[in-house]
């Protein structure tokens, strides 16, 4: 694929660029105990599915995850988690989770225990249970705070610029992609700050699709070939915006993203962080530099990339998706999960 003279650019070398360290691998057993953790975390928060508690569904999430974090043979660090860690009992930032045994991986976890709690709520597609994950310093660690975003896929990597026109960006992609505009799928989250956004999208031609939650689960679909999503746009939470572009980095897609600082808390709150300058454009690369990041993620109620969890008599079976940029791989994992029962009973599953 052929990009730009300045999409081959080295980013800027600011503050809050985070320094990568010498990869330290995750070998085999680390990547499958990090799959087991969106697994557990999904057939907990599918318990609670349609039963209107947002805020429970994201608790046993929340607990779920954290467990079985903390029984891996890692040597973990949240860096993107439930919040600081006065805010926050369990998976706060800084909080450093696995066994740490001799010889373990030292490693960086970006979470969201439930990507759309309130579409888990109210048994409404696409939510899902994720992470990310790289060596030390291979995630950015972004403050809780709104972030303008403009994702793709593959194809028109490279033809995107956050601050071009709303239509000029749309006709870049729409050539990249060897399309019309008028065949575009722009998906946007349903908020009010957004109309403007839509009104543009409408005008020069192409489609909107409003989501009322989950503009992670969008993204990854823009970089999915036959998902019918040709791009993301809108403001939306940083900490997804990190966990989005570890995604696009293993399939090949590209963000632009820019904080939304408006305020003086806003401002402490990146210094805080080593975040300097509050209006640099951030790339996949600039979210999710490191050497070797992994992905993953389970669905807890059907959506258009994942099946949600179903139970059966003996169980219940999950659907996953795995990336890594280094193994250059998508695996798509569907697990059968068996309740304990006394050695003798009868385990019947279900296909």
């Amino acid at each position: 694929m052929t990009r730009s003279a300045a999409d081959r650019r080295p980013a800027p070398s600011l503050e809050s660029t985070p320094r990568v360290a010498p990869a330290a691998a995750l070998d085999e057993r680390a990547v499958l105990g990090l799959l087991r953790v969106v697994e557990r975390a999904a057939l907990a928060a599918a318990e609670t599915v349609g039963q209107g508690d947002r805020h429970r569904s994201d608790e046993v999430a929340v607990e779920a995850m954290r467990a079985e974090l903390g029984a891996l043979p890692i040597d973990g660090r949240i860096v993107i988690g439930e919040g600081e860690r006065d805010e926050a009992p369990m998976l706060y930032i800084g909080e450093r989770l696995g066994r740490n045994e001799a010889g373990t991986a030292a490693i960086d976890i970006a979470v969201d225990p439930l990507e759309g709690t309130n579409l888990c709520a109210i048994n409404e597609p696409n939510a899902i249970t994720v992470l990310a994950a790289s060596e030390r310093g291979g995630l950015l660690h972004a403050p809780d705070l709104y972030m303008e975003k403009l994702m793709v896929g593959p194809g028109a990597r490279g033809a995107i610029e956050l601050d071009a026109p709303v239509a000029d960006n749309l006709a870049a992609i729409a050539r990249s992609l060897g399309l019309r505009v008028a065949e575009l799928v722009v998906v946007v989250l349903d908020r009010p700050r957004h109309e403007r956004l839509i009104g543009e999208i409408r005008e020069a031609g192409a489609h909107v699709r409003r989501i009322s939650d989950g503009d992670l689960c969008a993204g990854i679909s823009c970089a999915v070939a036959g998902s019918g999503v040709h791009a993301v746009m809108g403001s939306g939470g940083a900490p997804e915006g990190v966990l989005a572009a570890a995604a696009l980095r293993c399939l090949g897609g590209e963000i632009q993203a820019r904080l939304v600082v408006s305020s003086q808390e806003h401002e402490r709150r990146c210094r805080a962080m080593g975040i300097e300058d509050l209006r640099r454009i951030y790339r996949a690369s600039d979210l999710a530099p490191g050497r070797e990041i992994l992905f993953a993620a389970t669905g807890v109620t059907d959506g258009h990339l994942l099946r949600g969890v179903r139970r059966f008599g003996s169980g219940a079976r999950t659907c996953s998706l795995l990336l890594q940029n280094r193994a250059q791989r998508a695996r798509f994992i569907d697990s059968l999960h068996v309740d304990e029962t006394d050695d003798d009973a009868v385990v019947q599953l279900r296909f």
